[in-house]
């Protein structure tokens, strides 16, 4: 069924994917299932780590500290929490309150697992994490690699629920789109990823980021409480770069 509805939308090469998959009797092999997900959460945290992603939030965080004191900062779509582990390892910022959040529960007890071995401090949560930040806390959200995982009609709403008194300010890094990002990708993901799937999602994925422009526009219509930058164009050096927004 799964292989069927991605072939009706187009995609071949991920139904075939699906289709090469451990089953019994047409239904995905759960323990199969959850140890192919911890695989390719390894290697989605291998690409934040060659991309130095922890040193390029902790800078931008410093930056929005200069300018708005906060004392917690909250991952949306954390996956197995790898920036946030790695801030708490590096003890970049001291006296803040580090909670990862994700919706998908097996990414969760990942991070937590991983936390424990790493003895770091952060609290990982099955959140909303714009829920979580609403409880008069100076906070400051962030995300990697999440902005590109929503509909383009779902950015605005998005950064339209930063709008609360407790969020200072917001950092979402996500790539520029364009050829040489696509070309990347493509290089990077064959080059560096095991696992077939993340080779396929992994570029699929990064297709679907916003260009900064865009991202831009719809922030200052969502978002007008915040100042807003994002740098334009595509760069070897800075294959991500973050939407950020200080409360005025």
């Amino acid at each position: 069924e799964a292989a069927a509805r991605l072939r009706a939308s187009g995609q071949e090469s991920a139904a075939r994917l699906v289709e090469a998959l451990p089953a019994v009797d047409g239904v995905l092999d759960e323990a199969q299932r959850r140890r192919l997900l911890r695989r390719i959460h390894a290697e989605i945290q291998r690409l934040g780590e060659e991309l130095q992603l922890p040193r390029r939030v902790a800078e931008e965080l410093r930056i929005i500290s200069s300018r708005r004191r906060f004392t917690r900062v909250i991952d949306v779509g954390c996956g197995a929490g790898y920036v946030l582990r790695s801030l708490a390892r590096a003890r970049a910022l001291p006296g803040v309150e580090l909670i990862a959040t994700d919706l998908d529960a097996e990414l969760i007890d990942m991070g937590q697992e991983l936390a424990a071995l790493d003895g770091c401090d952060v609290t990982f949560r099955v959140a909303d994490a714009l829920v979580v930040a609403t409880d008069g806390t100076p906070t400051v959200v962030i995300s990697t690699g999440f902005l590109h995982h929503l509909r383009r009609d779902d950015v605005g709403p998005f950064l339209a629920r930063h709008e609360t008194p407790d969020v200072v300010g917001f950092l979402h890094y996500d790539p520029e789109p364009g050829w040489l990002t696509n070309l990347g990708s493509r290089v990077f993901h064959r080059s560096r990823m095991r696992e077939p799937i993340s080779r396929h999602d992994g570029n699929l994925s990064m297709r679907r980021a916003h260009p900064a422009r865009f991202l831009l526009h719809t922030g200052a219509m969502a978002a007008p409480s915040f100042e807003l930058a994002c740098r334009d164009g595509q760069s070897l050096l800075h294959a991500f770069r973050p939407l950020v927004g200080v409360r005025r």
